[in-house]
C-alpha cells in the first residue's frame, strides 16, 4: 500500500515513528483519540523477564513521548517490591500494582497496555484490552494458536484500537533498509528465505508437583490452559517448553526470524504446505519435563512456489554464512543472496565473494524530518506504537496485529506438522487444513472457563 511504503521511506534514517507535529486528523478520528501533546497512560501486564524490559522502555519514553506508567500487573506478587522501586527510581512516581489484569482494563485512566505474559495469555489479554477500549502492545508470538490470532485481529478492528506486535526488527532502520532493498529487486526475484534460531539450551530438570507459592495466583497464571497441578519446572520461563503454555524455541525466539523471512519474501498470506520434523536431543526425558523439540526443521511452500525454510537448533552448533549467523536470516534471489544478522546485512551478487551492498556500505543518509523527535535507542518499536495511537491509524504501526498474526501463524503451523509427524496442506483463505479434521483440531484449543477466547469478540 502506498501509504505504508511512504511511511517506511520516512523512517529509514533510524527514526522509527511519525512526525508528531505533522499528523493530520479527520474530525471523526480526532474525537476518538488523544491530542498529540496529551499524556498516554500505560500499564504493563506481565513484569517478569521480557515484561521487566517493557517497564524500562515505557519509563525511557516518559519525556520523549509523554508516557506515564501508572500500573504494573503480574500474577506473582513476589515481583512487586523490586519492580515498584525500579519505576519510582525511573519516573519519580510509585506505580499501582494489580494481580488481575481485568482490574487494569476497568481503569478508565489507562489508555494502553503492554502485554508480556506467557504465550497462552497473549490473545485473550489483547482481546480483553480491545473490548475495554485499550490499545495494546503485545509480545511475540501474537498468539498461542492460529484461531486466537484471527480473533485478535477481529477485536482490534471491531473496537478500533491499535495493536502492535513486538517484532522489534520492524523498527530497526538497517533491517528496514534490507527489506526495502529486497523488495526493490536488489538480488533479483527472491525465491527462498531461511530463518535461523540456533540457541543452545541445557536441561532445566524435573520436579514433583507441589503447592504453588503463596505469592502466585496460580489459577490466573494458568488462565486459558487446561488445569494441571503446579510444578515449578513447568512455571516461570519453563512454560516455553510445554505445549499447553508455550511453543518451543521455534515459537519463542523463532518468531522474530519468521517475521523477517516472511517480510523479505513479501508474503501477506499463509503457505499452502507445511512440513516440520525434529526432536529432543542431548536431554533425557527422564531428567527433564520438556515437551517441545530443541531441534526442528520446518519447510513452508507458498502458492507461487516460493519457499520459506526455518531451522531451530537447541544444542551446540556452528553459525552459517559469512556473518556466522545463528539468530538471523538469509535470502536467495535469482541474482544473488543476502544475509541478515541482527542489524547488520550484506548482499552478494551471483558468485562474487565480496558484498556489493549492505549496512556498512551506505554512501548517504536519508534526511531526517526536523519536526520528528527521535526516541531513545532501543525504544523505537515502542515509540512507534505511541505515535500510532496518536495518529489513530493502523498503517502507522510498524507491526500491526495483522502482520504479527501471519508471522506468528508460521511456527504454530510448523508445530502442528511436527506433532502429527506429517506434511500438511493448508487452505489459507479459510484458515483450515485440506480434509484433515485431526489437524484442524490443533488450530485452536479447549479453553478453560472463564478464560475463553470467544468465537464472537
Amino acid at each position: 500500500m502506498t501509504e505504508r511504503r511512504d511511511f517506511i521511506k520516512k523512517t529509514l534514517a533510524g527514526t522509527a515513528g511519525i512526525a508528531i507535529g505533522g499528523v493530520g486528523f479527520s474530525a471523526k478520528s480526532y474525537a476518538s483519540i488523544m491530542g498529540a501533546n496529551e499524556r498516554i497512560t500505560m500499564a504493563v501486564i506481565g513484569i517478569r523477564g521480557q515484561g521487566n524490559g517493557h517497564i524500562s522502555r515505557w519509563c525511557d519514553l516518559k519525556e520523549n513521548r509523554n508516557v506515564f506508567l501508572k500500573t504494573i500487573c503480574d500474577v506473582d506478587e513476589e515481583l512487586y517490591p523490586e519492580r515498584v522501586k525500579k519505576v519510582e527510581n525511573a519516573i519519580g512516581t510509585k506505580p499501582l500494582t494489580e494481580w488481575d489484569m481485568r482490574r487494569v482494563f476497568d481503569d478508565k485512566d489507562i489508555d494502553a497496555v503492554s502485554i508480556a505474559t506467557p504465550n497462552h495469555w497473549h490473545a485473550l489479554a489483547t482481546i480483553w484490552a480491545a473490548q475495554a477500549g485499550k490499545h495494546a502492545y503485545c509480545e511475540k508470538p501474537a498468539s498461542h494458536n492460529v484461531f486466537e490470532g484471527r480473533k485478535m485481529i477481529e477485536a482490534a478492528r471491531k473496537y478500533n484500537v491499535r495493536v502492535q506486535i513486538g517484532f522489534q526488527n520492524r523498527s530497526i532502520a538497517n533491517v528496514m533498509e534490507a527489506m526495502k532493498f529486497l523488495h526493490e529487486g536488489g538480488i533479483g526475484d527472491v525465491y527462498m528465505a531461511k530463518g535461523l534460531c540456533y540457541k543452545p539450551r541445557d536441561s532445566f530438570g524435573i520436579s514433583e508437583d507441589s503447592l504453588p507459592p503463596e505469592t502466585l495466583h496460580y489459577d490466573m497464571w494458568l488462565g486459558p490452559a487446561n488445569w494441571r497441578a503446579y510444578n515449578e519446572k513447568k512455571g516461570h520461563y519453563n512454560w516455553h517448553w510445554h505445549w499447553d503454555t508455550g511453543n518451543g524455541d521455534t515459537g519463542n525466539q523463532g518468531p522474530h526470524q519468521f517475521d523477517i523471512a516472511r517480510w523479505g519474501l513479501n508474503k501477506k498470506e499463509h503457505p499452502v504446505s507445511i512440513f516440520s520434523a525434529g526432536g529432543i536431543y542431548g536431554i533425557s526425558p527422564k531428567e527433564c519435563s520438556q515437551e517441545t523439540p530443541n531441534t526442528q526443521t520446518s519447510l513452508f511452500t507458498y502458492e507461487d512456489g516460493k519457499v520459506l525454510e526455518f531451522e531451530t537448533r537447541g544444542r551446540y552448533t556452528n553459525g552459517e554464512s559469512s556473518l556466522n549467523v545463528k539468530i538471523g536470516n538469509m535470502f536467495y534471489g535469482t541474482d544473488g543472496y543476502l544475509e541478515v544478522n541482527g542489524s547488520t546485512w550484506k548482499a552478494f551478487r551471483q558468485r562474487e565473494k565480496e558484498p556489493f551492498a549492505g549496512s556498512d556500505m551506505k554512501t548517504s543518509e536519508v534526511p531526517t524530518d526536523p519536526t520528528f523527535l527521535a526516541p531513545p535507542g532501543g525504544t523505537e518499536h515502542y515509540a512507534n506504537f505511541i505515535d500510532a495511537i496518536r495518529s489513530g491509524s493502523n498503517y502507522d504501526l510498524h507491526c500491526d496485529v495483522n502482520d504479527g498474526f501471519y508471522s506468528s501463524a508460521l511456527p504454530a503451523l510448523a508445530n502442528i506438522s511436527y506433532r502429527l509427524k506429517r506434511e500438511l496442506n493448508f487452505k489459507g483463505k479459510y484458515e483450515k487444513f485440506a480434509n484433515d479434521p485431526e489437524a484442524d483440531m490443533m488450530l485452536s484449543r479447549n479453553y478453560r472457563k472463564p478464560y475463553v477466547v470467544p468465537d464472537e469478540v
